[in-house]
């Protein structure tokens, strides 16, 4: 049914409570994964100014965080059976998002958002909002909650 599903994260915990539902789609329909992160140039900067790291030193860190943290993700998934592929984007992340779903051809976008809403919304504009307005493709988007949050116990045998 889907041959290649994008996986946008960012490096957080509520981006990664759509990887849980990610595996029980992907594994057993054979499904590709593509996880994306997308390195935005202008808030890089600015967050790392304060560190003393500035201009094309402050993209490439935060690149090499990216990339590293995809493979972590990578691993896991694999692990536990899903086939995967990693991307890094350079951009607005909504713009990126889309541009990828569309050159890569996924055929499903899965997401999570923070379900930031009111002033959180007007004042930082919502990529998952962005994303599914103009998606090539469905998307699926689940809504972070603090039950996502919260930690998982072992099932019991």
């Amino acid at each position: 049914m889907y041959a290649r599903m994008l996986v946008p994260l960012d490096g957080s915990e509520p981006a990664e409570a759509i990887l849980p539902v990610v595996e029980r789609i992907a594994g057993p329909l054979d499904t590709e994964v593509l996880l994306l992160a997308v390195v935005e140039p202008i808030s890089v900067v600015s967050g790392l100014a304060s560190a003393g790291v500035v201009g094309p030193d402050a993209l490439l860190l935060r690149q090499v965080e990216l990339k590293r943290y995809l493979a972590e993700v990578a691993t896991r998934l694999e692990a536990k059976g899903v086939r995967v592929r990693t991307a890094l984007g350079l951009g607005a992340p909504a713009a990126e998002i889309l541009e990828v779903a569309r050159t890569q051809h996924a055929d499903l976008i899965a997401m999570a958002t923070r379900g930031r809403g009111g002033l959180g919304r007007v004042a930082f504009g919502s990529v998952a909002e962005t994303v599914l307005r103009a998606a090539p493709v469905p998307v699926l988007m689940i809504r972070m909650t603090a039950r996502l949050a919260e930690p998982r116990e072992a099932s019991a045998p």
